[in-house]
Protein backbone atom coordinates (compact mmCIF):
# COMPACT_ATOMS: atom_id res chain seq x y z
CA UNK A 1 0.00 0.00 0.00
CA UNK A 2 2.77 2.41 0.94
CA UNK A 3 4.58 1.60 -2.30
CA UNK A 4 1.45 2.33 -4.33
CA UNK A 5 1.01 5.66 -2.57
CA UNK A 6 4.60 6.58 -3.40
CA UNK A 7 4.05 5.68 -7.04
CA UNK A 8 0.89 7.77 -7.15
CA UNK A 9 2.71 10.65 -5.51
CA UNK A 10 5.58 10.40 -8.00
CA UNK A 11 3.14 10.34 -10.90
CA UNK A 12 1.38 13.39 -9.52
CA UNK A 13 4.65 15.34 -9.34
CA UNK A 14 5.60 14.20 -12.83
CA UNK A 15 2.28 15.49 -14.14
CA UNK A 16 2.79 18.76 -12.30
CA UNK A 17 6.32 19.09 -13.67
CA UNK A 18 5.16 18.20 -17.17
CA UNK A 19 2.33 20.71 -16.86
CA UNK A 20 4.77 23.38 -15.68
CA UNK A 21 7.08 22.65 -18.61
CA UNK A 22 4.16 22.88 -21.02
CA UNK A 23 3.07 26.22 -19.51
CA UNK A 24 6.60 27.63 -19.68
CA UNK A 25 7.07 26.47 -23.28
CA UNK A 26 3.70 27.90 -24.24
CA UNK A 27 4.62 31.21 -22.63
CA UNK A 28 7.97 31.30 -24.42
CA UNK A 29 6.31 30.47 -27.73
CA UNK A 30 3.76 33.21 -27.14
CA UNK A 31 6.49 35.76 -26.42
CA UNK A 32 8.44 34.68 -29.49
CA UNK A 33 5.29 34.89 -31.63
CA UNK A 34 4.55 38.41 -30.38
CA UNK A 35 8.11 39.56 -31.05
CA UNK A 36 8.11 38.06 -34.56
CA UNK A 37 4.71 39.56 -35.33
CA UNK A 38 5.48 43.08 -34.10
CA UNK A 39 9.19 42.81 -34.94
CA UNK A 40 10.31 46.06 -33.24
CA UNK A 41 13.81 45.70 -34.71
CA UNK A 42 12.44 45.05 -38.23
CA UNK A 43 14.49 41.86 -38.37
CA UNK A 44 11.90 39.84 -40.31
CA UNK A 45 9.59 42.28 -42.03
CA UNK A 46 8.57 45.86 -42.62
CA UNK A 47 6.86 47.73 -39.79
CA UNK A 48 3.19 47.07 -39.14
CA UNK A 49 1.05 49.91 -40.36
CA UNK A 50 -0.40 51.15 -37.07
CA UNK A 51 2.09 50.00 -34.43
CA UNK A 52 3.86 52.85 -32.54
CA UNK A 53 7.45 51.68 -33.05
CA UNK A 54 10.12 53.21 -30.83
CA UNK A 55 13.38 53.57 -32.76
CA UNK A 56 16.28 54.52 -30.51
CA UNK A 57 18.76 51.64 -30.62
CA UNK A 58 21.18 52.15 -33.49
CA UNK A 59 23.11 48.93 -33.03
CA UNK A 60 20.01 46.74 -32.88
CA UNK A 61 17.58 48.49 -35.21
CA UNK A 62 19.75 49.75 -38.07
CA UNK A 63 20.32 46.35 -39.72
CA UNK A 64 16.60 45.59 -39.81
CA UNK A 65 15.77 49.02 -41.22
CA UNK A 66 18.48 48.62 -43.86
CA UNK A 67 17.06 45.25 -44.87
CA UNK A 68 13.32 45.82 -44.65
CA UNK A 69 12.42 49.49 -44.99
CA UNK A 70 11.33 50.86 -48.36
CA UNK A 71 13.78 53.56 -49.45
CA UNK A 72 15.96 54.70 -52.31
CA UNK A 73 18.43 56.79 -50.34
CA UNK A 74 20.26 56.28 -47.06
CA UNK A 75 22.13 58.45 -44.56
CA UNK A 76 25.35 56.89 -43.31
CA UNK A 77 27.76 58.07 -40.63
CA UNK A 78 28.32 59.20 -37.09
CA UNK A 79 26.40 61.51 -34.77
CA UNK A 80 27.13 64.20 -37.35
CA UNK A 81 24.10 62.76 -39.18
CA UNK A 82 21.59 62.23 -36.38
CA UNK A 83 19.92 65.64 -36.72
CA UNK A 84 19.06 65.18 -40.37
CA UNK A 85 15.33 65.12 -41.05
CA UNK A 86 14.56 62.65 -43.83
CA UNK A 87 11.59 64.81 -44.87
CA UNK A 88 14.14 67.39 -46.06
CA UNK A 89 15.71 64.85 -48.42
CA UNK A 90 12.27 64.06 -49.85
CA UNK A 91 11.33 67.72 -50.21
CA UNK A 92 14.58 68.98 -51.73
CA UNK A 93 16.08 65.96 -53.47
CA UNK A 94 13.16 63.61 -54.05
CA UNK A 95 14.69 60.69 -52.13
CA UNK A 96 12.90 58.44 -49.67
CA UNK A 97 15.76 58.09 -47.21
CA UNK A 98 16.38 55.96 -44.16
CA UNK A 99 18.72 57.20 -41.46
CA UNK A 100 21.29 54.56 -40.46
CA UNK A 101 23.51 56.55 -38.11
CA UNK A 102 25.99 55.10 -35.62
CA UNK A 103 27.23 57.54 -33.01
CA UNK A 104 31.02 57.60 -33.16
CA UNK A 105 30.94 55.39 -36.25
CA UNK A 106 34.22 53.89 -37.43
CA UNK A 107 34.64 53.01 -41.12
CA UNK A 108 33.87 49.36 -40.30
CA UNK A 109 30.50 50.40 -38.91
CA UNK A 110 29.76 52.09 -42.23
CA UNK A 111 30.91 48.98 -44.07
CA UNK A 112 28.68 46.69 -42.00
CA UNK A 113 25.51 48.63 -42.63
CA UNK A 114 26.23 49.32 -46.30
CA UNK A 115 26.74 45.60 -46.77
CA UNK A 116 23.11 45.14 -45.78
CA UNK A 117 21.89 48.13 -47.80
CA UNK A 118 23.36 46.65 -50.97
CA UNK A 119 22.63 42.99 -50.25
CA UNK A 120 19.89 42.06 -52.71
CA UNK A 121 19.33 38.68 -51.05
CA UNK A 122 18.26 40.12 -47.71
CA UNK A 123 16.76 43.43 -48.73
CA UNK A 124 12.98 43.61 -48.90
CA UNK A 125 13.20 46.97 -50.61
CA UNK A 126 11.95 45.65 -53.95
CA UNK A 127 10.06 48.65 -55.27
CA UNK A 128 12.90 51.17 -55.46
CA UNK A 129 16.47 51.08 -56.71
CA UNK A 130 19.23 52.50 -54.54
CA UNK A 131 19.60 56.05 -55.80
CA UNK A 132 21.85 57.84 -53.35
CA UNK A 133 24.02 57.41 -50.27
CA UNK A 134 24.66 60.47 -48.08
CA UNK A 135 27.87 59.70 -46.22
CA UNK A 136 29.44 61.75 -43.42
CA UNK A 137 33.20 61.48 -43.88
CA UNK A 138 34.70 61.88 -40.41
CA UNK A 139 38.45 62.22 -40.86
CA UNK A 140 39.23 61.61 -37.14
CA UNK A 141 38.00 58.01 -37.46
CA UNK A 142 39.91 57.14 -40.62
CA UNK A 143 42.94 55.81 -38.73
CA UNK A 144 40.91 53.18 -36.87
CA UNK A 145 41.70 49.52 -37.47
CA UNK A 146 39.83 48.38 -40.59
CA UNK A 147 37.98 45.67 -38.63
CA UNK A 148 37.20 47.73 -35.52
CA UNK A 149 33.66 48.84 -34.69
CA UNK A 150 32.87 51.58 -32.23
CA UNK A 151 30.81 49.25 -30.04
CA UNK A 152 30.35 45.46 -29.96
CA UNK A 153 27.57 44.45 -32.33
CA UNK A 154 24.62 42.17 -31.55
CA UNK A 155 25.81 39.74 -34.20
CA UNK A 156 22.56 37.77 -34.21
CA UNK A 157 20.89 40.78 -35.83
CA UNK A 158 23.59 41.15 -38.50
CA UNK A 159 24.18 37.57 -39.65
CA UNK A 160 22.08 35.27 -41.83
CA UNK A 161 21.43 32.59 -39.20
CA UNK A 162 18.03 32.13 -37.58
CA UNK A 163 19.40 29.77 -34.94
CA UNK A 164 20.79 32.54 -32.76
CA UNK A 165 17.65 34.67 -33.08
CA UNK A 166 16.58 33.31 -29.70
CA UNK A 167 18.59 36.26 -28.37
CA UNK A 168 16.02 38.50 -30.06
CA UNK A 169 12.68 36.68 -29.87
CA UNK A 170 13.09 35.73 -26.20
CA UNK A 171 14.60 39.01 -25.05
CA UNK A 172 12.76 40.62 -22.15
CA UNK A 173 14.02 44.11 -23.05
CA UNK A 174 12.62 43.72 -26.55
CA UNK A 175 9.27 42.64 -25.12
CA UNK A 176 8.97 45.24 -22.38
CA UNK A 177 10.83 48.24 -23.82
CA UNK A 178 10.01 48.00 -27.51
CA UNK A 179 6.59 46.33 -27.56
CA UNK A 180 4.73 46.83 -24.27
CA UNK A 181 6.14 50.30 -23.48
CA UNK A 182 5.05 51.92 -26.77
CA UNK A 183 1.65 50.22 -26.49
CA UNK A 184 1.16 51.72 -23.02
CA UNK A 185 2.49 55.12 -24.07
CA UNK A 186 0.53 55.04 -27.29
CA UNK A 187 3.24 56.95 -29.11
CA UNK A 188 6.15 55.86 -31.25
CA UNK A 189 9.09 57.57 -32.88
CA UNK A 190 8.82 59.96 -35.79
CA UNK A 191 10.80 57.92 -38.33
CA UNK A 192 11.89 61.07 -40.13
CA UNK A 193 13.71 62.28 -37.01
CA UNK A 194 14.99 59.09 -35.36
CA UNK A 195 18.19 59.25 -33.29
CA UNK A 196 17.88 63.03 -33.04
CA UNK A 197 20.25 64.39 -30.39
CA UNK A 198 18.86 65.12 -26.95
CA UNK A 199 20.07 68.71 -26.93
CA UNK A 200 17.27 71.25 -26.96
CA UNK A 201 17.79 74.68 -28.59
CA UNK A 202 18.90 76.04 -25.20
CA UNK A 203 22.11 73.98 -25.37
CA UNK A 204 23.31 75.49 -28.64
CA UNK A 205 25.19 78.48 -27.27
CA UNK A 206 28.76 79.51 -26.61
CA UNK A 207 28.34 79.54 -22.83
CA UNK A 208 27.35 75.88 -22.74
CA UNK A 209 30.07 74.88 -25.21
CA UNK A 210 32.85 76.61 -23.31
CA UNK A 211 31.53 75.42 -19.94
CA UNK A 212 31.77 71.79 -21.04
CA UNK A 213 34.87 72.08 -23.25
CA UNK A 214 38.05 70.36 -22.08
CA UNK A 215 41.16 71.64 -23.83
CA UNK A 216 43.63 68.88 -24.70
CA UNK A 217 47.13 69.31 -23.26
CA UNK A 218 49.79 70.47 -25.68
CA UNK A 219 51.46 67.38 -27.12
CA UNK A 220 55.20 67.08 -27.55
CA UNK A 221 54.79 64.44 -30.26
CA UNK A 222 54.18 65.61 -33.81
CA UNK A 223 51.84 63.40 -35.86
CA UNK A 224 52.89 63.28 -39.50
CA UNK A 225 51.30 62.31 -42.79
CA UNK A 226 53.24 59.07 -42.65
CA UNK A 227 51.52 58.25 -39.36
CA UNK A 228 48.00 58.57 -40.70
CA UNK A 229 47.80 58.17 -44.47
CA UNK A 230 48.50 54.40 -44.66
CA UNK A 231 45.57 53.59 -42.31
CA UNK A 232 43.41 56.17 -44.07
CA UNK A 233 44.13 54.56 -47.43
CA UNK A 234 43.39 51.09 -46.06
CA UNK A 235 40.05 52.15 -44.62
CA UNK A 236 39.06 53.70 -47.91
CA UNK A 237 40.09 50.64 -49.90
CA UNK A 238 38.54 48.08 -47.53
CA UNK A 239 35.50 49.73 -45.99
CA UNK A 240 34.26 52.47 -48.33
CA UNK A 241 35.40 52.42 -51.94
CA UNK A 242 34.24 48.85 -52.71
CA UNK A 243 30.63 50.07 -52.53
CA UNK A 244 31.35 53.04 -54.77
CA UNK A 245 33.03 50.80 -57.34
CA UNK A 246 30.41 48.05 -57.22
CA UNK A 247 27.44 50.41 -57.61
CA UNK A 248 28.04 52.96 -60.35
CA UNK A 249 24.27 53.38 -60.61
CA UNK A 250 24.18 54.91 -57.11
CA UNK A 251 25.25 58.49 -56.45
CA UNK A 252 27.42 58.86 -53.35
CA UNK A 253 27.36 62.23 -51.56
CA UNK A 254 30.44 62.33 -49.30
CA UNK A 255 30.57 65.35 -47.04
CA UNK A 256 33.04 66.63 -44.48
CA UNK A 257 30.94 67.81 -41.51
CA UNK A 258 31.38 71.38 -40.23
CA UNK A 259 32.97 70.86 -36.82
CA UNK A 260 33.47 74.04 -34.85
CA UNK A 261 36.66 76.07 -34.65
CA UNK A 262 37.45 74.28 -31.37
CA UNK A 263 37.99 71.05 -33.29
CA UNK A 264 40.83 72.74 -35.14
CA UNK A 265 42.24 74.07 -31.89
CA UNK A 266 42.27 70.50 -30.59
CA UNK A 267 44.25 69.41 -33.65
CA UNK A 268 46.81 72.12 -32.99
CA UNK A 269 47.10 71.16 -29.35
CA UNK A 270 47.63 67.53 -30.35
CA UNK A 271 50.13 68.42 -33.10
CA UNK A 272 47.79 66.72 -35.56
CA UNK A 273 46.90 69.82 -37.59
CA UNK A 274 49.10 69.40 -40.69
CA UNK A 275 48.56 65.65 -40.81
CA UNK A 276 44.80 66.13 -40.65
CA UNK A 277 44.90 68.60 -43.53
CA UNK A 278 46.86 66.03 -45.53
CA UNK A 279 44.20 63.43 -44.71
CA UNK A 280 41.43 65.69 -45.99
CA UNK A 281 43.28 66.27 -49.24
CA UNK A 282 44.09 62.59 -49.70
CA UNK A 283 40.54 61.40 -49.06
CA UNK A 284 39.01 64.02 -51.34
CA UNK A 285 41.42 63.16 -54.15
CA UNK A 286 40.63 59.46 -53.85
CA UNK A 287 36.87 60.04 -53.85
CA UNK A 288 36.97 62.44 -56.79
CA UNK A 289 38.33 59.68 -59.01
CA UNK A 290 34.80 58.26 -59.32
CA UNK A 291 32.09 59.56 -61.61
CA UNK A 292 29.31 58.54 -59.18
CA UNK A 293 30.77 60.53 -56.27
CA UNK A 294 30.08 64.10 -55.20
CA UNK A 295 32.20 65.68 -52.45
CA UNK A 296 31.13 68.53 -50.17
CA UNK A 297 33.44 70.42 -47.81
CA UNK A 298 31.41 72.30 -45.19
CA UNK A 299 34.17 73.23 -42.78
CA UNK A 300 34.75 76.68 -44.27
CA UNK A 301 31.22 77.80 -43.44
CA UNK A 302 31.07 81.08 -41.51
CA UNK A 303 29.07 79.26 -38.85
CA UNK A 304 32.08 77.23 -37.67
CA UNK A 305 33.56 80.24 -35.86
CA UNK A 306 30.30 81.03 -34.03
CA UNK A 307 30.00 78.63 -31.13
CA UNK A 308 26.37 79.59 -30.69
CA UNK A 309 25.73 77.09 -33.47
CA UNK A 310 27.09 74.19 -31.39
CA UNK A 311 26.33 72.14 -28.28
CA UNK A 312 29.95 71.04 -27.93
CA UNK A 313 33.15 71.35 -29.98
CA UNK A 314 31.78 69.37 -32.93
CA UNK A 315 28.00 68.86 -32.79
CA UNK A 316 26.02 71.50 -34.66
CA UNK A 317 22.39 72.46 -34.44
CA UNK A 318 19.72 70.90 -36.71
CA UNK A 319 19.41 74.01 -38.84
CA UNK A 320 22.87 73.27 -40.22
CA UNK A 321 21.74 69.77 -41.18
CA UNK A 322 18.89 71.32 -43.16
CA UNK A 323 21.35 73.73 -44.81
CA UNK A 324 23.59 70.87 -45.90
CA UNK A 325 20.66 69.17 -47.62
CA UNK A 326 20.00 72.44 -49.44
CA UNK A 327 23.64 72.38 -50.54
CA UNK A 328 23.32 68.81 -51.81
CA UNK A 329 20.52 70.17 -53.96
CA UNK A 330 22.10 73.39 -55.29
CA UNK A 331 25.79 72.42 -55.26
CA UNK A 332 27.00 74.98 -52.71
CA UNK A 333 30.25 73.94 -50.98
CA UNK A 334 30.75 71.16 -53.51
CA UNK A 335 34.33 70.17 -54.36
CA UNK A 336 34.72 69.16 -58.00
CA UNK A 337 38.49 68.85 -58.37
CA UNK A 338 41.73 68.42 -56.48
CA UNK A 339 42.48 72.09 -57.08
CA UNK A 340 39.19 73.14 -55.50
CA UNK A 341 40.01 71.01 -52.46
CA UNK A 342 43.39 72.71 -52.14
CA UNK A 343 41.65 76.09 -52.21
CA UNK A 344 39.13 74.98 -49.60
CA UNK A 345 41.87 73.76 -47.28
CA UNK A 346 43.84 76.98 -47.78
CA UNK A 347 40.71 78.86 -46.79
CA UNK A 348 40.34 76.59 -43.78
CA UNK A 349 43.87 77.40 -42.68
CA UNK A 350 43.13 81.12 -43.00
CA UNK A 351 40.09 80.74 -40.78
CA UNK A 352 41.94 78.73 -38.13
CA UNK A 353 45.09 80.81 -38.08
CA UNK A 354 43.15 84.06 -38.11
CA UNK A 355 40.90 83.13 -35.22
CA UNK A 356 41.58 84.81 -31.87
CA UNK A 357 41.78 81.81 -29.56
CA UNK A 358 43.50 83.91 -26.87
CA UNK A 359 40.43 86.10 -26.62
CA UNK A 360 38.11 83.09 -26.53
CA UNK A 361 40.00 81.42 -23.69
CA UNK A 362 40.56 84.61 -21.72
CA UNK A 363 36.88 84.96 -20.89
CA UNK A 364 35.22 83.48 -17.86
CA UNK A 365 32.57 81.19 -19.29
Amino acid sequence: MEKQKNIQSENKYRRLLLGLIVVVLAALLAVAAIVVYVDPFFHYHRPLKDFPYVVENQLAQNPGMAANMDYNGCIIGSSMTVNFDTDDFKELLGYDTVKLSYSGAYPRDDYNILSIVFDESTRARTTQDMGAVFFAMDIPTMTADVNETKYPLPEYLYDDSYLNDVNYVLNKDVLFQYILRPIVQGKGSDLSEIYKSWWTPDYYNIQWVMHTYEEPPKSDEVITEGDVLPATRENLEVNILPFVEAHPETEFYFFFPPYSILYWHNLKQENFYDAALAQYKFVADELLRYDNVRVFYFQTMDEVTDLNNYADYSHYKPEINRFMVECFNDGSYEIRSSEEMEKALSRMKEIVEGFDFDDLFSKDW
